[in-house]
């Protein structure tokens, strides 16, 4: 019987193993997940759990389900901009539209696939066969800089900065509407919509602890250019923070409006700064990914309307 191998990491603590499974393998109904789990075909830590196991970062997932046996991930020469390498780390400035790891349905032209061409044998295997080198994602329409770990000494010191949070990750947004305080903290905890399964929500009932920095870049006419640094990173964090204070971000139909009148591919976000510990030599390493042309462009109009 094959087996699929989940390792939790913080975006997922405290939420329940069926829940966890659910997000994971779209295809497969909860309720389906929840009798496998019964029939204890899902170990968490080598362990057969309930349906309501909560997660913890770290912790193991092994699934016994034959019809999804992982697929063979092939490396593909698809175009990387890097903004630094070593014998370590590798990290690159994701382009807006492309998903960072392969996931059931979807198994080309991720960034993992990508990376597999140009790292060939050197990537961390923690997060198994799917999630070569992956240790923290950003969204598909999201741009920015990504750290790809090359050995798995690698990843365990960087994800152990994710986990107690000590890593320096800003972001550049636009949202709607005009924010009058220069800067803010939003301290709201974020967990899974109570109805709508896929998206996230603020303030909810056993949600998890997030804080979101923010700070006006530029006002314009019925748009506020913002720099927004995360103490936490929970999914979605900045887009549904931002979405709880009234300015959601633009070009973000799934929490602000539905109307998309700038024709925009998804929210206006992008990953500017990655700041860590080098795995390594234990130096502070800092990388800066430019804004992409579709940011550029769009702030010079949004200057020239105001």
């Amino acid at each position: 019987m094959g087996q699929i191998r989940l390792l939790v990491d913080e975006t997922y603590m405290d939420e329940r193993v069926d829940r966890f499974l659910s997000g994971m393998l779209e295809e497969k109904s909860r309720s389906y997940l929840q009798k496998i789990i019964k029939e204890g075909k899902v170990l968490v830590n080598g362990k057969a759990v309930k349906a309501s196991y909560r997660m913890e970062a770290q912790d193991e997932v092994m699934v016994d389900l034959p019809e999804l046996l992982e697929p063979e991930i092939l490396a593909e020469d698809i175009p990387l901009e890097i903004l630094y390498e070593d014998k370590d780390l590798l990290f690159v400035n994701k382009p807006k539209g492309m998903v960072v790891h392969p996931s059931f349905g979807h198994y080309t032209q991720t960034l993992v696939n990508a990376v597999m061409y140009h790292c060939k044998d050197e990537l961390s295997g923690i997060n198994g066969i799917l999630r070569p080198g992956i240790v923290h994602r950003i969204d598909k329409d999201t741009t920015g800089v990504l750290v790809i770990c090359k050995n798995d000494a690698a990843h365990r010191k960087v994800a152990e900065q994710l986990k107690v949070h000590s890593i320096t990750r800003k972001y550049e947004a636009i949202v709607t509407g005009v924010l009058k305080e220069d800067e803010g903290v939003i301290d709201a905890p974020i967990g899974r919509h109570l109805t709508e399964r896929k998206k996230m929500a603020a303030g909810v009932k056993n949600g998890k602890d997030a804080r979101t920095h923010y700070r006006v870049l530029q006002r314009f006419k019925g748009y506020t250019w913002v720099e927004c640094q995360l103490e936490t990173g929970r999914t979605h964090q900045i887009r549904v923070h931002m979405a709880s204070i009234h300015h959601p971000l633009l070009g973000d139909t799934v929490y602000g409006s539905e109307k998309n009148p700038w024709h925009l591919e998804g929210q206006t976000l992008h990953a500017k700064v990655l700041g860590l510990l080098h795995p390594s030599t234990g130096a502070y390493i800092e990388v800066n990914a430019p804004l992409p042309v579709y940011f550029q462009k769009l702030l010079q109009r949004l200057s020239v309307l105001s």
